[in-house]
C-alpha cells in the first residue's frame, strides 16, 4: 500500500538536525526527499564522532552515528549551490517539488536565488519552510541560532538542573538537542497544514520556524506558571513544579521514579509504603496541599522508601496502581521487550552493514504504516540518478 505521503516530493537544503529531522519525518511517511549537500564534505553532521558505523568487517566507515540519526529514507546529491549551475539544477528541482526545506541564516537563500519569493515564482503551489535560530523577523533574526544557545536563552536551562543550595545545583540543559527535536516536529506539522491548506487554494506559503519560539512554545505549563500565576520557575531537579509526589527516589540500592497523578493514586503510594495515615493529614490530602507543603511531605516519603530495593518496591507499587519506574540507561531502553514489541529498534539496512540498526519512528498508522525503504545516504550516494531522472522514485 501506499505511503501516506508518496504523492509529495520535497527538496531539503538542510542540514544539521532540525531541518532535517523533519525531512525524514516526511520521509518516514512516504515522501520523496532529496537530500542536497556540499561537495566534499556534506551534511557537517557527518563528521560529528565518533561513534560511527562500522562495516561488516569492523572497520570504521565515514558514516557518523549522529548523521545515521536524522537522514534515512532520503537520496543525497551534491550540489554547489555557490555556483550559477548548481543554483540552476536546484532552481528546476524546485520546480517540481512540493516542498523546500532550508535552514539558511536570515537573507542567505536570497543571495542564492533560493528564496521563497524567488521559487515561488517558479512554483506558486510550493510550500518554503525556513528554520533559523530567531526567525525571520525581530531585532535577533540575523542571528546564527544553536539548541544549546537557545535552551539557554529560551527558559530551558533555567528550569532543568538541581536547586540552588544542593550538590551539583546550576542550569542544565536537556541531554538532547531538544530544542532541534522539537523544531523539526513543529516545521513537520506547519508543512502539514500548507499543504492541506494548499488543497483548498492551489497556492504554496512560507512557513517560518524559529528554534526560541519553539523553546519558549515547549515551557509549556512552567511558561503559563509564570504568565497566569506570576511565579518565575526555577529548577526543582526532578520533581514537579504542579504536582506532588512526582519525582525520584532513593531505594535501598538505587534510583527510582514515583508518578502520582491524583489524590487516589497517592493514598494507595501511601498505604503501600506503610504510611496510610499521610492521606488523611490536612497538609497532604490534596494535591494543591502537597505542593505547599512539600518540603514536609517529601522526606517522610524518601524515609520509607530506603527501607527496600528500588525491584521490590517498583513490584509493590505496580501491583497497587501507582505509576513507577525505573531510571533506566539507553541500552536498557533498547533491551526493553515493549520497545521492541513497539517496534522501536528497526533494522534499516544498510551498503556498508547490512545489520545497521536504528530508532523506529513512533508513529502507528493503522493503513499506511511508516516504512523503512532505505538507510541514510552515502555522501552523493544519488548524485547521477536525480541529474539523470530527477524525481524518479528510488527503491531499496
Amino acid at each position: 500500500m501506499a505511503a501516506a505521503l508518496s504523492h509529495l516530493k520535497v527538496l531539503d537544503l538542510s542540514r544539521i538536525l532540525a531541518g532535517p529531522w523533519a525531512s525524514q519525518l516526511l520521509a518516514d511517511l512516504g515522501a520523496e526527499v532529496i537530500k542536497i549537500e556540499r561537495p566534499g564534505g556534506g551534511d557537517d553532521t557527518r563528521g560529528w564522532g565518533p561513534p560511527y558505523l562500522r562495516d561488516e568487517s569492523g572497520n570504521d566507515t565515514a558514516e557518523s552515528a549522529y548523521f545515521l540519526c536524522a537522514n534515512r529514507n532520503k537520496r543525497s546529491v551534491c550540489v554547489d549551490m555557490k555556483s550559477p549551475e548548481g543554483q540552476a539544477v536546484l532552481r528546476s528541482l524546485a520546480a517540481e517539488a512540493d516542498v523546500v526545506l532550508e535552514n539558511f541564516k536570515v537573507g542567505d537563500a536570497a543571495r542564492y536565488g533560493l528564496d521563497y519569493e524567488s521559487l515561488a515564482a517558479l512554483n506558486p503551489a510550493l510550500v518554503y519552510c525556513s528554520i533559523t535560530g530567531f526567525g525571520q523577523t525581530g531585532p535577533l533574526a540575523s542571528r546564527p541560532g544553536y539548541d544549546f544557545l537557545v535552551q539557554a536563552m529560551g527558559g530551558l536551562m533555567s528550569v532543568t538542573g538541581v536547586p540552588e543550595g544542593q550538590p551539583g545545583a546550576g542550569p542544565q540543559k536537556v541531554g538532547v538537542a531538544l530544542t532541534d527535536i522539537m523544531t523539526g516536529l513543529y516545521a513537520a506539522v506547519g508543512i502539514l497544514a500548507a499543504l492541506a491548506e494548499r488543497d483548498r487554494s492551489g497556492r504554496g506559503q512560507q512557513v517560518d520556524l524559529a528554534l526560541l519560539d519553539v523553546t519558549a512554545a515547549t515551557l509549556a505549563n512552567q511558561a503559563t506558571n509564570y504568565l497566569v500565576g506570576g511565579l518565575n520557575p526555577t529548577r526543582l531537579g526532578n520533581a514537579h513544579p504542579n504536582i506532588v509526589p512526582y519525582q525520584s527516589f532513593v531505594a535501598a540500592d538505587g534510583h527510582l521514579i514515583v508518578a502520582v497523578g491524583n489524590d487516589a493514586q497517592f493514598a494507595r503510594f501511601v498505604e503501600v509504603l506503610g504510611l496510610p495515615e499521610l492521606a488523611q493529614d490536612t497538609r497532604f490530602a490534596s494535591n494543591r496541599d502537597r505542593v505547599l507543603n512539600r518540603e514536609q511531605l517529601i522526606p517522610l516519603l524518601q524515609r520509607a522508601l530506603l527501607e527496600r530495593s528500588k525491584q521490590d518496591w517498583l513490584a509493590r507499587l505496580a501491583a497497587a496502581g501507582v505509576p513507577s519506574g525505573p531510571i533506566n540507561t539507553v541500552a536498557e531502553v533498547f533491551a526493553e521487550p515493549q520497545i521492541v514489541a513497539r517496534e522501536m529498534r528497526v533494522n534499516v539496512p544498510h551498503p556498508d552493514n547490512a545489520g545497521l540498526e536504528l530508532v523506529g519512528n513512533p508513529i502507528k498508522l493503522s493503513r499506511t504504516p511508516v516504512q523503512y525503504r532505505s538507510a541514510p545516504p552515502r555522501l552523493g550516494e544519488h548524485s547521477d540518478e536525480v541529474q539523470e531522472r530527477r524525481w524518479a522514485r528510488f527503491t531499496t
